[in-house]
């Protein structure tokens, strides 16, 4: 416990949450591909289906972790925080952000009359993107402030912004 307290400058309990629910997101999302994996061939309610689920968790797994920590290393000069746990709650934002806005996208358009199935794709996948877009700025902003991080993604998001031509909204 006292490496991991080290490696990610934690200073209090509460922060010991970060890395612990960033473990566990990452073994659900390596959990989920697993499942989806064996869906897609076919796998599914056969003998080997547990002993491949749980083979594929762990594989699955490494690479995401090697893979976020890679991320880590090259983010860490780059992005302002304080202390290194900040950057699990930061990822762990960017991912509920990103999942919460597409599944609040697909009833909007509906609502909208646009569905895949009536539309073309060329329509369908633009204005589903444009809805996208302003929800996912919103949820950035909130789901940060919910983690401590607001500071950081109003940061960003004023930066974001700005790149999309849209910086006359902070002058």
């Amino acid at each position: 416990m006292e490496k991991i307290r080290i490696r990610w400058q934690i200073t209090k309990d509460w922060q010991l949450l970060f890395p612990f629910l960033g473990a566990f997101l990452v073994l659900l999302t390596a959990y989920l591909f697993s499942r989806r994996f064996l869906h897609l061939f076919g796998l599914n309610n056969t003998l080997w289906e547990w002993p491949i689920t749980l083979f594929l968790v762990a594989v699955f797994y490494g690479i995401m972790v090697r893979f976020f920590l890679w991320c880590f290393k090259k983010l860490e000069n780059r992005w302002v925080v304080d202390q290194r746990w900040e950057m699990i709650a930061i990822f762990i934002v960017f991912a509920i952000t990103g999942s919460v806005s597409a599944k609040f996208a697909e009833p909007l358009t509906h609502f909208i009359g646009i569905d895949r199935g009536t539309h073309s794709g060329w329509i369908y996948w633009p204005i589903r993107i444009l809805i996208i877009l302003p929800i996912y700025q919103v949820l950035l902003v909130l789901f940060g402030w919910l983690f401590g991080q607001f500071r950081f993604f109003w940061d960003f998001e004023k930066k974001m912004l700005k790149r999309m031509g849209l910086g006359f909204f902070f002058r």
